[in-house]
């Protein structure tokens, strides 16, 4: 087993590709701590893991609070003495309420008017109507969240003697994507801060890596309109959405040994989107 008893934290791991995550670690050895916002969507996920609550623990904490991310990992601290692998997957979709409704809007608007192979009349128009409360909160989970993990983290990977993070990014951070100019910037961010952190920690036996999935189905993307997924799915060189899992066993790849030679990397599991 590629994971064996090493002490793995991943946040956002409640759902969807960071429950995904978790699933694939635990059968890989690993004891896995879960971190979500929520702490029934933790507990579920914990739940579901071979050895449950004996082996594996949930926190519940909002990564984007530097004070809750300092108290989660002195709880990993405490219990453990130790961290060997973290996983930056927390993340939302929206920054403020109705912002997926109005991107919905605008997506189903621009796609019918590209559909008639009219001359363009219809166009983008979020980033007027975007708050600094949305752009605030889409960083701070995102980014400052990430670079919360990280820096809580250093110690404990440091006790272990080695360590990888892996982060979570997009292809949005790669493209640019119309609609969530904030969640891009974010993503793009993390790519910048998992570049740094390689360079500094190489010498210290810690990598740092990250991944840019393209559209998975998660819970976080239900809400998108139908027809806009379908449109995106379409465009890449494999034609539909990925099931979180495929986003876990890259995930699995960068937190093993396996990659041993791996730092300052982004993987894209994103069915050629972006190539």
């Amino acid at each position: 087993m590629r994971l064996e008893e090493r002490v793995t934290l991943v946040t956002g791991g409640g759902s969807g590709i960071g429950a995904a995550i978790a699933a694939l670690f635990a059968n890989e050895g690993a004891t896995v701590v879960v971190n979500d916002v929520s702490p029934e969507s933790a507990a579920r996920t914990i739940a579901a893991l071979p050895g449950g609550e004996d082996r594996h623990h949930s926190i519940a904490a909002d990564v984007a609070s530097s004070a809750a991310v300092q108290e989660m990992f002195g709880a990993i601290a405490e219990r453990h003495g130790r961290l060997d692998v973290l996983v930056n997957n927390a993340g939302i979709a929206e920054g403020a309420p109705g912002e997926t409704e109005r991107v919905n809007q605008d997506a189903a608007r621009v796609l019918a008017d590209v559909m008639s192979g009219a001359p363009r009349s219809e166009h983008w128009d979020i980033t007027p109507h975007i708050t600094d409360e949305s752009w605030a909160r889409m960083l701070a989970v995102h980014l400052s969240g990430t670079f919360y993990c990280c820096r809580a983290a250093i110690p404990l990977l440091l006790a272990a003697g080695a360590g990888a993070i892996v982060n979570l990014s997009s292809v949005g951070a790669l493209l640019g994507q119309p609609g969530v100019p904030h969640y891009c910037a974010a993503k793009a961010g993390i790519l910048g801060l998992t570049r740094s952190l390689a360079g500094e920690l190489g010498s210290r036996n810690i990598r740092v890596n990250a991944l840019c999935p393209g559209t998975i189905d998660t819970p976080m993307t239900q809400d998108i309109d139908e027809a806009f997924r379908v449109m995106v799915a379409a465009t890449a060189p494999i034609p539909r959405l990925a099931d979180p899992r495929e986003v876990a066993t890259a995930a699995l790849f960068l937190a093993c040994d396996d990659s041993s030679f791996f730092t300052g990397q982004s993987l894209e599991p994103n069915g050629g989107i972006h190539m």
